[in-house]
């Protein structure tokens, strides 16, 4: 089994059980993101020497720095964001921008289907202009369309990661 191999196969595993729990608790927990980063950068240091280790880091850094305005927005969880900065440390930088865009069309999807399932599409839609607006002008969009708000259909985005992890590595480890 190849460096490259152990990675993918980590970062699924990591991936697999906090969708799992993001799914079942709407939680990820540090227990899993902390170490997974720590064991991510260790593994490609030893696997890759230098370069390996400055992939890391800059998966790492590059998936928080993505994701940070997001969280500033209250519109991803802190569990989604370390866990996709744990993805990145794991996997490093260049393999990290094959998930984010496979886990991007995922968590759309889901999304879509959430809100067409809950008859929520035209309230949707309207919130997702406000959010633009806001940003337009450089303000934060009104609390009551972001996760604060407990009546906000919210897209459990571990399980998108997790989905679009899992299938990136499945299409890795076995040649697709």
């Amino acid at each position: 089994m190849t460096g490259s191999h152990v990675l993918w196969s980590l970062a699924a595993i990591v991936a697999l059980i906090a969708g799992v729990t993001d799914w079942r608790s709407r939680r990820i927990p540090n227990w899993l993101t902390v170490p997974a980063a720590a064991l991510g950068l260790i593994l490609s240091t030893v696997c890759f020497g230098l370069p390996g280790a400055r992939s890391s880091l800059a998966g790492l850094g590059l998936a928080m720095l993505l994701l940070f305005p997001f969280v500033a927005l209250h519109a991803f969880g802190f569990g989604d964001w370390k866990l996709v900065g744990a993805s990145g440390a794991i996997l490093g930088v260049d393999r990290l921008w094959q998930v984010f865009f496979v886990a991007a069309l995922v968590n759309a999807l889901i999304a879509l289907g959430m809100v067409i399932w809950q008859g929520r599409l035209g309230q949707t839609l309207g919130n997702v202009g406000r959010i633009f607006w806001a940003i337009a002008r450089l303000q934060r969009p009104d609390r009551s369309i972001s996760l604060e708000n407990p009546e906000t259909a919210k897209v459990p985005f571990g399980v998108a990661w997790a989905l679009a992890l899992v299938g990136c590595a499945g299409a890795k480890l076995w040649g697709v």
